[in-house]
């Protein structure tokens, strides 16, 4: 392993916009380069952490805090950490800069309409149907990141052009040790 310092890549957008997929790229490219990395995705920090959490706003915001927790231990521990949650709410985006401080915002913006097909889940359709309350860009809002330090558009971009971006980001930024 590098001697390395550690950081957190927060990556927040909609359902579905391809939020993990980046971040899974970047964990390899960084791991066969000999950094320590860990993921805190979403769906797996709800499973382990957050299973007794609903999906309530509150619950959500909980779920954000328990993250925040998580990857400040992480950084504690030298660990570059890649977060991949909705994150819906400016507030707990914000909460999470301030508590994390070693911390890169990254937009994964995509249209609605393009998460909805890249929905394997099929919680969108869920919740056009009214079976799944409060689902983020259904019937509660995505509040998208006021100043972000990187923007990927899912949308026009390859999953590669986005890794790219974001690891250029990282080495502009003077996260990396080498």
């Amino acid at each position: 392993m590098k001697n390395q310092h550690g950081f957190t890549i927060w990556f927040t957008g909609l359902p579905s916009c391809g939020k993990t997929t980046i971040a899974e790229q970047i964990a390899v490219i960084l791991n066969t380069k000999g950094y320590k990395v860990e993921q805190l995705d979403g769906d797996i920090v709800r499973k382990i952490v957050s299973k007794d959490l609903g999906f309530s706003k509150q619950d959500r915001d909980e779920n954000i805090r328990r993250a925040i927790v998580l990857a400040k231990t992480l950084i504690d521990d030298n660990t570059i950490v890649l977060a991949s949650f909705v994150s819906p709410y400016r507030k707990l985006r914000r909460e999470a800069r301030k508590e994390i401080q070693k911390f890169i915002e990254v937009y994964v913006r995509c249209p609605i309409e393009l998460c909805i097909q890249r929905d394997v889940k099929g919680l969108y359709k869920k919740a056009l149907e009214g079976k799944l309350k409060e689902f983020t860009g259904v019937d509660d809002p995505y509040e998208e990141p006021e100043y972000p330090e990187l923007i990927v558009d899912t949308d026009k971009e390859s999953v590669e052009e986005s890794v790219n971006k974001v690891l250029k980001k990282i080495e502009e930024l003077e996260y990396l040790t080498t």
